[in-house]
């Protein structure tokens, strides 16, 4: 990622509520305690959706005249599936128990979503953003002001705000409840492969995933039409704050696929779903699109080429693979069955959004280490500086840091 302006200031909170922090080269240190993974997958794996799925290596069954699958792909886990069917059509380590980073955040929403009614508000209190891991992505919500459901979910879907997260969580009864919610979930989804720790995916000992259970995730949450609406949602205006006087603000998806930004093209078809980024998970991205009555679910963890935009490169090749292939392979697997579609949604289109005054992300900007990010608690854009007021504006980025 790269910033066009030229020089960085010093900000001074334009009030007490505001923060602003500076991170290059990816998550603060201490955002790092969980340990890296493994160079190699683990020799037993768990065989939930088949005995295929927990080999390691690249598992595949074409039939003569099948599409090859790309070349080149880096990811440590992987996993291409049919919505509909359920059938996993290729996979790599699926049941790899790895950091998950902000794609946790779709096992969060299939908790947590369906109990709070989205017009429902709450005034946010201190004691509700307590405990958010240093460098934490933000949306911008403030201490004091009130917020309905249905923005704090776009928070979450949009800007990875693990401060809208720790404020639903609060109102789901708190962060302790919400977590042994989640694992419950899991559970009942059959995602062995996950333990939760925190609700919005934040790096912490313990806490792991797999490409195979992030799939789970995302194709019940896809069943929710609210889920389906907020994931799929390109840009939105959040509330504004003290910082920006009231004003609400436009908020831009961080799933470069969906919003189209930030030099990678939009997808045909997108659903979207969730992407995330720590320092010790790497990129991870779960997708979804239709395309001609069907859907196809990608799921990508830590891509290893270093290569810019490398997760949406390699899930787009994946989604791509996926429909060619779709019919013309033998499934090496399946997931877990979840309820039939209770509603159907049409997906939000994606629109150029104008800049970005919300947070840019640390933990889900897409892109490898070396990214510069912001974490903005006021949501805030004008920030006083001792000799005037600047503005701090970020610009599309248009290559590597």
């Amino acid at each position: 990622m790269r910033l066009e302006n030229r020089l960085v200031w010093t900000a001074v909170p334009l009030c007490a509520a505001t923060a602003v922090a500076v991170t290059v080269g990816g998550p603060t240190a201490t955002a790092n305690a969980a340990a890296t993974p493994a160079a190699r997958p683990p020799a037993v794996m768990s065989t939930v959706g088949g005995p295929r799925l927990g080999l390691g290596g690249v598992q595949s069954d074409p039939l003569p005249g099948a599409p090859a699958l790309p070349a080149g792909l880096s990811a440590l886990s992987w996993i291409v599936s049919d919505d509909g069917t359920g059938q996993v059509l290729a996979a790599r380590n699926a049941h790899w128990r790895l950091p998950p980073a902000s794609t946790l955040k779709t096992l969060f929403a299939d908790t947590v979503l369906p109990k709070l009614p989205a017009s429902e508000t709450h005034r946010v209190t201190d004691a509700d953003l307590a405990g958010m891991g240093q460098g934490s992505s933000q949306v911008g919500v403030v201490s004091g002001q009130t917020y309905t459901v249905s923005a704090l979910w776009l928070g979450v879907f949009l800007r990875s705000g693990n401060d809208a997260v720790h404020v639903l969580a609060a109102m789901n009864g708190g962060v302790p409840a919400t977590v042994a919610q989640m694992q419950a979930k899991a559970v009942a989804l059959g995602a062995d492969d996950t333990q939760v720790v925190t609700p919005d995916g934040y790096d912490e000992p313990g806490q792991v995933s797999s490409a195979y259970d992030l799939s789970l995730f995302a194709r019940d949450g896809l069943r929710n039409a609210d889920f389906a609406r907020y994931c799929s949602t390109a840009a939105a205006e959040f509330p504004g704050g003290p910082a920006t006087r009231g004003k609400p603000f436009e908020i831009d998806n961080t799933d470069r696929l969906l919003s189209g930004i930030d030099g990678v093209d939009h997808y045909p078809g997108l659903i979207g779903v969730k992407n995330g980024y720590t320092t010790n998970a790497g990129n991870t991205l779960v997708v979804a699109a239709r395309r001609g009555g069907r859907t196809i679910l990608v799921s990508v963890m830590n891509p290893q080429s270093g290569a810019y935009n490398a997760v949406y490169t390699e899930a787009r090749e994946l989604l791509d693979w996926g429909f060619a292939a779709d019919g013309r392979v033998r499934p090496v697997g399946s997931l877990n069955p979840v309820p039939a579609v209770a509603r159907t949604h049409k997906p939000i289109a994606a629109r150029k959004p104008a800049p970005t005054v919300g947070a840019l992300t640390a933990s889900d900007a897409g892109d490898a280490p070396g990214t510069l990010s912001w974490s903005v608690a006021c949501g805030a854009v004008a920030l006083a500086v001792a000799s005037g007021v600047v503005l701090l504006r970020r610009r599309r980025r248009t290559g590597r840091a």
